[in-house]
């Protein structure tokens, strides 16, 4: 039986949830852009009112702290007191353009307050700045505590060498950073944050190897980090990274990397800021650990998101199963063998999400239903239960994506591509689950 489902935004004009942190604490408000089609074009960062519909701007592009800027969007709510970091283009006096080596993290307060600040420091001028960054971060993802970010990067010193190689970084909130000799012409300057680089990437992987050439699809382990076998916890991202399999082809796998508390400290591979040759270096006590290992498969490789369980036991990934159809598996941040958690005819379209109690998965079908699936280890669940569909099937495009669950639990938020006229255009949706 398909649940109550409810068209939210109605008016001619994207409303991309991005796949973010979409609701605030207290699951009263949603958090979108209105990017047409890509973020540069995105004109507002704005949040709707889950029951009344009433829509406010957060921040306008247009309006930037220093003037227009190219693009705002990607945004997400801090789970602590809903202050908003989202991707922020160059400011147009500059002269750049956006590009994935030139953005920013914008944070701004999530009450209309304003406030604007950005998270990251950049700074592309030798001598570097350690905290700083030199390129573009993106899709910033806050952690339980709402003092550390995490985001892809990409090096705008590498792109002039011929590597760009995207990669994942960490801000740790709360300790400011000052780019002395920032160059506003370069969208240099400040940050309210120390940022480095977590994850090593290489241009050309050993074949065979655990080096990779990219790392993305990044997430946090565990509301507090992943469990060790102490019982205490160590904070950690998840990611998917391209491997090169023993006979030269890409293949991504799952990775995890542990961080450090203090992230100020340089590790053995190099200096935080980097250099004009190289990236900059992962802290000391940085450590990435590969999860997966499916060259020997059917069908090799993981796909889209990974997500981790709110008590740091699980993550959860895409992958094709023997048949060929792409499914939901299961993994422990300590490694061991996938468990494979779905098995629909027509298959999982995306990256499953977690609730907040840790009992249920969120995710779409092939046929374009949003369904919700029991998660691995619940206490007290039959066997074999399986998926409980709460919207009727979808063809194409106009199918549910990027869904967001509300801290609750009881509210499922969704994009569907809608017609309207000879266009089409991104709207939210939102399904309830009940007590």
């Amino acid at each position: 039986m398909a649940a109550e489902t409810r068209q939210l935004t109605q008016d001619p004009r994207n409303h991309d949830l991005d796949n973010n942190q979409n609701f605030t604490r207290d699951g009263k408000w949603l958090i979108y852009d209105t990017r047409n089609p890509g973020i540069p074009e995105s004109k507002t960062i704005e949040r709707i009112h889950v029951e009344s519909g009433q829509v406010e701007v957060l921040y306008e592009a247009e309006k930037g702290a220093m003037g227009p800027a190219l693009g705002a969007g990607a945004a997400s709510f801090s789970p602590t007191d809903d202050r908003v970091a989202f991707i922020h283009g160059p400011w147009k006096s500059t002269g750049l353009e956006y590009a994935f080596t030139c953005r920013r993290g914008g944070l701004v307060n999530g009450d209309g307050r304003g406030g604007f600040a950005f998270a990251d420091a950049r700074d592309i001028t030798p001598p570097f700045t350690p905290g700083a960054l030199r390129g573009g971060t993106h899709r910033h993802e806050w952690d339980a505590t709402g003092k550390w970010l995490g985001y892809t990067y990409n090096d705008e010193i590498m792109k002039r060498a011929g590597k760009d190689l995207r990669t994942i970084g960490v801000t740790w909130l709360g300790k400011p950073v000052t780019v002395s000799k920032a160059k506003e012409g370069l969208f240099e300057g400040d940050g309210e944050g120390f940022s480095v680089l977590v994850v090593k990437v290489t241009e050309n992987p050993r074949p065979g190897s655990d080096e990779i050439s990219r790392a993305a699809q990044d997430m946090w382990v565990g509301a507090h980090g992943r469990l060790k076998p102490d019982g205490s916890h160590q904070r950690a991202r998840a990611f998917v990274g391209t491997v090169r399999s023993s006979k030269g082809e890409n293949i991504d796998e799952l990775f995890i990397v542990d961080i450090p508390d203090d992230i100020t400290q340089p590790g053995p591979d190099g200096p935080l800021e980097g250099t004009e040759r190289d990236f900059p270096m992962p802290p000391m006590g940085c450590s990435q650990r590969r999860l997966t290992r499916t060259e020997k498969s059917a069908h090799p490789g993981v796909v889209g998101n990974c997500w981790s369980s709110p008590d740091g036991n699980w993550i959860t990934f895409l992958a094709k199963d023997e048949s060929g159809v792409q499914q939901i598996f299961g993994i422990h941040p300590a490694g061991g063998d996938p468990v494979q958690l779905t098995a629909l005819p027509e298959g999982v379209a995306c990256s499953p999400r977690w609730s907040p109690d840790g009992k249920q998965l969120v995710a779409v079908s092939g046929e374009g239903r949003l369904f919700t699936h029991p998660a691995p280890g619940v206490v007290g669940m039959p066997a074999g239960a399986g998926p409980t569909f709460l919207t009727e099937p979808v063809e194409g495009p106009s199918a549910p994506t990027k869904p967001a669950i509300s801290p609750d639990g009881k509210t499922i938020a969704f994009n569907r591509l809608l017609k309207s006229g000879d266009s089409e255009w991104m709207q939210i949706f939102v399904v309830g689950l009940g007590d």
